[in-house]
C-alpha cells in the first residue's frame, strides 16, 4: 500500500476529463493535476519539444512524491511516453486514441478521429491503425484551433461549433458511424458534438477505459491507497486560474486550484 499522490499531467484542462473519470473509479487516492495551459497546445510542437516539456511536467510530479503518472495528453503519450518509460523508475499510464474498439464494433466500417496534429502524425499512432481489421476506413481530421479554445473557456462557444461543423462534414457525407475523440480536450466538446452529428454515430473517448488501466496497475505494483477518507487533489496551473476552476461545479474543500510558474 501506498498513500502518495497519483500524478497526472497534460497540456493544459484538457486532463481534466481523464482526472475525473480516475478519481470516480478510485475516490481514496490522493492526486496533483498540472495543467501546463501556457505551452498548449501540445500538438503543434514538435516531437523535441514535446519530450521536454513531459520531462519538465514528471520531474514536478515526481518532486512532489507522486507514486505513478498519467499522461493525461493523446500528443504527449504518442511522442514521449516510451522516453519517460526507459528514465524513471515509477510506472506511466499513457492516452491513445480508442480506435480498435470503434474499428470492431463499425457497421459501415468507417471510422472518424478528431485528433490532433501531434497525435495523428505519430508513429504510434499509424501503428495502432495499421494493425486493423481490413475493410476499415480510417478519417483522420486535425482539430486545429479547438484546444485554444477549450482552454479559454469557449468549449461551447459558437466560435467552437462553426469550427466543428466544418470538421465533421466531411466525415458525415462520408458515412462514419463512430467518432474517436483523440485529444483530452476533446470530450468537453461533446455536448455540441451530438448537436451536430447524426444520432446513430457513437463517439468513443479513453477516459474510462484509462482509469480502469491506472487502478489495474497500482494494485499490480501494491500501490494502492489504504486510507479510509476521500482523496484530497491538488490542481496546478501556469495559467488562468478561474479558467480551470470553471471545469468543477463542486470540488469541495478536498480539491485546491493555484497558480505556479513552472
Amino acid at each position: 500500500m501506498d498513500n502518495h499522490p497519483i500524478g497526472v499531467f497534460d497540456s493544459g484542462v484538457g486532463g481534466t476529463s481523464i482526472w475525473k473519470e480516475i478519481n470516480a473509479l478510485l475516490p481514496h487516492e490522493d492526486t496533483i493535476y498540472l495543467a501546463d495551459s501556457k505551452n498548449a497546445p501540445y500538438g503543434e510542437r514538435t516531437k523535441e519539444e514535446i519530450v521536454q516539456l513531459s520531462i519538465k511536467n514528471t520531474e514536478f510530479l515526481l518532486g512532489k512524491g507522486c507514486k505513478l503518472i498519467v499522461v493525461a495528453c493523446n500528443t504527449a503519450t504518442t511522442n514521449a511516453i516510451d522516453y519517460l518509460r526507459t528514465q524513471y523508475q515509477v510506472p506511466f499510464i499513457g492516452i491513445e486514441p480508442a480506435i480498435k474498439p470503434a474499428a470492431l464494433q463499425s457497421k459501415s466500417k468507417k471510422v472518424g478521429v478528431l485528433a490532433t496534429k501531434g497525435t495523428l502524425s505519430s508513429l504510434l499512432f499509424h501503428s495502432t491503425v495499421g494493425n486493423l481489421a481490413e475493410g476499415i476506413r480510417i478519417y483522420e481530421q486535425v482539430g486545429t484551433g479547438l484546444v485554444p479554445l477549450i482552454e479559454s473557456g469557449k468549449a461551447n462557444s459558437p466560435e467552437t461549433k462553426a469550427l466543428l461543423e466544418t470538421y465533421l462534414h466531411p466525415m458525415v457525407t462520408a458515412g462514419i458511424d463512430y467518432l474517436v475523440l483523440g485529444c483530452t480536450h476533446y470530450p468537453y466538446l461533446i455536448p455540441l458534438l451530438k448537436e451536430i452529428l447524426p444520432a446513430h454515430v457513437q463517439i468513443i473517448d479513453s477516459g474510462e477505459a484509462v482509469a480502469r488501466q491506472t487502478k489495474a496497475i497500482l494494485e499490480k505494483n501494491e500501490l494502492l491507497s489504504n486510507s479510509i477518507n476521500l482523496g484530497t487533489h491538488h490542481f496546478i496551473t501556469n495559467a488562468d486560474v478561474e479558467i480551470l476552476k470553471g471545469f468543477f461545479t463542486d470540488g469541495g474543500a478536498s480539491l485546491r486550484i493555484t497558480y505556479q510558474d513552472f
